[in-house]
């Protein structure tokens, strides 16, 4: 080892002559990472909804700002900029005013891994008002737009008021007094982050209506997801883009979004890219052998077995590609009554989960001779449902001669516990010769001799397993017992069996196997508008997730928790509309709780019309479809979808001829919604497994 024997001031020399390489190669990275030339900004000017026509004024600004300031600037309203070539180029991104769905999936993808390598994000105003079913972008605005004055209120929408300067230390806000007296339109959020750093608030008292937040931010920044973002609900107006306070806010904004100029570095990225939809070959099993098929189940030589509304069991070949009849039940599937349309028969069916060693099936259906939907057990031998061997699990009163909605679907949960989906059994359409009717809305009608017209006598029934999922545990000798975690344990007016309640007709449910959460479709009431001064909410399609037992909402509350009123079916009465927090069951038909549990709003809703929540469900008819949730593990590396579709959950409408994947956060919560396939038609597809 060489030792130096150095004076004091010779050893601060050699300390210097070791570091100072150390210095230089550090500021030579930082040289080769930073970009060449002045930074560059594209301001993106997409709306599919309100049009702000201080658009152009912002746009003119910025690009004013930038020759000002040492920044170029490109605008444009082409989504299809948002690419990995074209974002590469630019320093920071300004969403000038967008509001709703501006960017399709393949363009949301390219946008997050932009902010993934390091761009910039500036938000203005109506950036808020954008983009609802795209969880990663709310956290990177920091928030959605709620309301501002003059939505639920008759305020005006533009007001004079003060802003209370958080940090005064800021680019964005060091010229700025402490109290900003300014007109602009004050918006109210929702969904806000609590990483955001705060720059302004809104004193509340110095203006009226709109939604009171007591502490209501209204700019901010953060650092999110390897990027930097920043926001300002200012700049509604056109003169906002010729007061030097507010462009001396927003120019702060660009250049912290800008941040060194740094060139991106995509390895960072996360996201992956949607797989193309020519990786994919839909295959046609077998076309023109069904009849009503409703339920199937997948055998371990991947043969298929199928129920059939009005009564057969058919088995398919995958060895030889042809359809067999293997069963028949005597079920109730049409009426004796003129005009009247049953939904019920053999409604359900699943494989035991030690059906390689017990042979066991599970067949949920109408007998032709007792007015009850019955679970039953059968043995699957020598290609044949032996209906001498059938054991009845569970059977539930089911009102006949009557339409509608019968749910009826099976699936197993973990340990050997299984979920059956029942409907309300009741009838949605108004009633013949009747002075007042439902027209579309919740069947609330309790006079005595109209039940059917009453869904409050089995959904929102606490004694009555109609409108219902239920939950029990199979025994091996073919009784139930009742698990722990279902909504009510020990109640007398409460049957234990229920899981979920508050359904209307939850068609097809399925299992994550994995998280043991529940998924189902349900298939939601005709109203076409909504009518909340007289009966409530229009009509939704839900797509549902019960993490754990609870009350859905029917008949007393629809979609986001939009809820009905209350109304007298022998006056015409109107009373108030229902509670979520604390829904109450008045009706004259209801032997169960009054007091119900408070109502869960649905995981993903949508109307006839288009949907500003989840844009990408389109329009027209309705028949909402859920799970199952995909893993890849499950399947063999061969057949397997890529890694893209692990954990997320499939969402499918054949009304509307689509199927979706919905990506999920890690606790479960909705995030974003993507095709599956755009072009490939879907509709003879039966169920997705």
């Amino acid at each position: 080892m060489l030792k130096l024997n150095l004076p004091p001031n010779n050893l601060r020399v050699a300390k210097w002559l070791l570091i100072t390489p150390l210095i230089l190669s550090v500021l030579f990275i930082l040289s080769c990472n930073k970009r060449s030339g002045k930074p560059r900004v594209l301001v993106f000017s997409k709306t599919s909804g309100w049009v702000h026509t201080s658009i152009p004024n912002g746009i003119a600004a910025i690009q004013n700002l930038g020759g000002e300031n040492g920044f170029d600037v490109d605008s444009t309203r082409d989504a299809s900029y948002f690419n990995d070539d074209s974002l590469k180029k630019y320093a920071a991104v300004v969403f000038m005013s967008t509001t709703e769905d501006v960017l399709n999936s393949d363009q949301q993808v390219a946008f997050e891994r932009y902010i993934q390598s390091g761009g910039g994000f500036v938000g203005v105003h109506s950036a808020a008002d954008t983009e609802y079913d795209w969880g990663w972008y709310g956290r990177l605005v920091g928030g959605y737009f709620y309301d501002h004055p003059g939505i639920h209120d008759t305020f005006k929408n533009v007001q004079e008021g003060v802003f209370n300067v958080a940090d005064q230390n800021n680019n964005a806000t060091k010229h700025l007094p402490k109290q900003w007296r300014r007109t602009d339109e004050f918006y109210s959020f929702k969904k806000l982050s609590n990483d955001t750093k705060v720059l302004i608030t809104l004193d509340e008292n110095t203006y009226q209506g709109g939604k009171r937040m007591s502490n209501h931010p209204m700019a901010w920044y953060h650092e999110y997801d390897g990027g930097r973002a920043f926001y300002t609900a200012l700049g509604h107006t056109e003169e906002s883009y010729t007061d030097p306070s507010y462009l001396k806010h927003l120019l702060g904004g660009i250049q912290y979004a800008i941040g060194d100029n740094e060139k991106l570095n995509y390895s960072n990225a996360k996201s992956q890219p949607i797989p193309e939809e020519n990786r994919f070959v839909k295959t046609t099993l077998s076309q023109g052998n069904f009849f009503e098929p409703t339920e199937m189940a997948i055998l371990p030589n991947f043969d298929i077995l199928v129920t059939q509304r009005r009564g057969e069991i058919l088995r398919y070949s995958d060895k030889t590609k042809d359809v067999k009849q293997v069963g028949f039940l005597n079920a109730y599937y049409q009426t004796n009554t003129k005009g009247v349309n049953a939904e019920e028969g053999v409604l359900g069916l699943t494989l035991d989960p030690d059906f390689k060693t017990n042979n066991y099936v599970y067949i949920y259906y109408s007998p032709m001779d007792t007015s009850v939907n019955r679970l039953s057990r059968f043995e699957f031998k020598n290609d044949t449902i032996d209906l001498r061997s059938e054991k009845v699990v569970l059977q539930l009163y089911s009102q006949r001669e009557i339409c509608c909605h019968t749910g009826g679907s099976l699936a197993f949960g973990a340990d050997r516990t299984l979920f059956l989906s029942t409907g309300d059994n009741s009838t949605p359409f108004d009633e013949p010769n009747a002075r007042y009717v439902n027209h579309g809305f919740a069947p609330l009608n309790d006079v005595p001799g109209h039940q059917q017209y009453d869904a409050r006598r089995t959904s929102g029934n606490t004694n009555d397993l109609r409108g219902k999922i239920l939950r029990i545990k199979i025994n091996t000798d073919g009784t139930y017992s009742i698990p722990q975690g279902n909504l009510f344990q020990s109640d007398p007016k409460a049957r234990p069996e229920i899981y979920v309640m508050g359904n209307r007709n939850p068609y097809r449910i399925s299992v994550d196997k994995k998280t043991g959460f529940l998924y189902w479709g349900e298939v939601g009431p005709d109203a076409n508008a909504d009518s909340f001064e007289t009966r409530g909410s229009r009509g939704y399609d839900e797509v549902n997730q019960a993490k754990k037992a609870g009350y859905f909402g029917w008949p007393l509350f629809v979609g986001n928790n939009f809820a009905y009123r209350e109304f007298d079916y022998a006056t015409g009465k109107i009373g108030g509309a229902f509670d979520p927090a604390r829904p109450l069951n008045r009706s004259r038909n209801n032997t169960g709780l009054e007091q119900l549990p408070p109502a869960q709003p649905a995981f993903i809703w949508y109307p006839y019309a288009p949907s500003k929540d989840f844009p990408q469900v389109g329009t027209g008819g309705r028949n909402a479809m859920a799970g199952p949730v995909y893993y890849v593990d499950n399947f063999p590396k061969k057949t397997r979808y890529p890694d893209y579709f692990d954990g997320k959950l499939i969402v499918y409408e054949w009304m509307r001829d689509w199927m979706k994947v919905v990506t999920m956060l890690p606790n479960g919560d909705f995030d974003k919604m993507d095709p599956l396939w755009n072009k490939q038609r879907i509709k003879p597809l039966l169920i997705w497994k």
